[in-house]
């Protein structure tokens, strides 16, 4: 019973006693906070309230919590969303660059190449054609494989 007096009486007590704070300039200049003023220096008494005078800040309900956890998780899915379309349309530049660039190797190397005509048939390209598709396939290489 003694004791449940003496903690009820400390409870009671704690939101009257408050600590003083001292606000000093020491020689270096720098500013200095301490409980004890010090000797021969101006000092300025600080008052802080104590954590018992403020009120506490409105709770949430549980609707307003909800509303924000599911608005984190649609950002969420969205910014997942937008990412996996850039490693898509990534990945798609890449597989086409690296086509353009095996189609000029193809004409730079050398060497006889072929083509089919209209019947199906394959016929062999002459330097003029050649000379034409390099040209062409150098124009699509340079354009699938640019970054943006």
């Amino acid at each position: 019973m003694k004791r449940l007096l003496v903690i009820a009486i400390a409870c009671l007590a704690a939101p009257l006693a408050s600590a003083e704070l001292y606000k000093y300039v020491d020689k270096d200049g720098k500013t200095v906070y301490s409980d004890q003023p010090p000797l021969n220096l101006d000092t300025k008494q600080l008052n802080i309230p104590s954590g018992a005078g403020t009120p506490p800040a409105p709770a949430k309900n549980a609707l307003d919590r909800d509303k924000e956890l599911q608005k984190g998780r649609d950002e969420a899915k969205e910014r997942a969303k937008k990412s996996e379309q850039v490693a898509k349309q990534a990945q798609a530049q890449e597989q086409a660059c690296a086509a353009a660039k095996a189609a000029l190797r193809v004409y730079t190397d050398g060497g006889r190449v072929s083509r089919y005509d209209d019947k199906g048939e394959r016929v062999f390209m002459d330097d003029q054609e050649i000379e034409a598709a390099r040209e062409r396939s150098k124009r699509e290489m340079d354009e699938a494989c640019k970054k943006s």
